[in-house]
């Protein structure tokens, strides 16, 4: 997710990757193969600048943390004619007073933002969260700059429930983010 959405130019849809919408997406879980792809998309400033990863992320370190996720988890990729394009992680509280919560993170390629992938690895997320594993509270935080993601989750059905000043060190400077919570709509 990038910041802010940029001006529309020439430009900025050669570094943002602002474009038509793709429509050619597979949603799939995650597989040992992936991890690369997984830790290129997030080594790049405009996806690490709008999450908590840090730059230089090691291949180790996301072949552990993939591991992690896909045990206690589901590790989501979207993927595009055989390249990986997004991921995202559904994280279930351990908490026995917790278990119909869980916590998501999610990124996409910087080159392909704006595109329709992030929507599907949300959609995907929630129908699995929702109807296979009854999981009925999602949550999240994103960075309050992060204009794009913001609207992408509250399209989504995601609310602000708070913020936290100064939550995370970001190239430099603390920044703040919104605690974002989707409840299942109740019958």
């Amino acid at each position: 997710m990038r910041c802010c959405a940029p001006a529309q130019s020439a430009r900025s849809a050669r570094l943002f990757g602002t474009g038509p919408p793709m429509t050619d997406i597979t949603i799939r879980h995650s597989e040992t193969h992936d991890v690369d792809a997984i830790r290129q998309i997030a080594a790049h400033p405009a996806v690490y600048m709008n999450t908590l990863q840090q730059p230089f992320p090691s291949l180790e370190k996301w072949r552990k943390r993939l591991d992690n996720v896909r045990e206690h988890g589901v590790s989501l990729v979207a993927e595009i004619d055989g390249t990986v394009v997004g991921h995202l992680g559904l994280h279930p509280e351990p908490n026995p007073r917790r278990r119909h919560a869980a916590a998501l993170g999610m990124m996409v390629d910087a080159a392909r933002h704006g595109r329709g992938i992030g929507g599907r690895l949300l959609a995907a997320a929630i129908d699995l969260a929702e109807n296979w594993l009854n999981i009925t509270r999602l949550e999240l935080t994103v960075f309050t700059d992060n204009r794009a993601a913001i609207a992408l989750y509250e399209k989504h059905g995601f609310r602000i429930e708070g913020e936290s000043p100064d939550y995370a060190l970001r190239d430099g400077v603390h920044a703040s983010v919104y605690h974002m919570a989707r409840l299942k709509a109740r019958p």
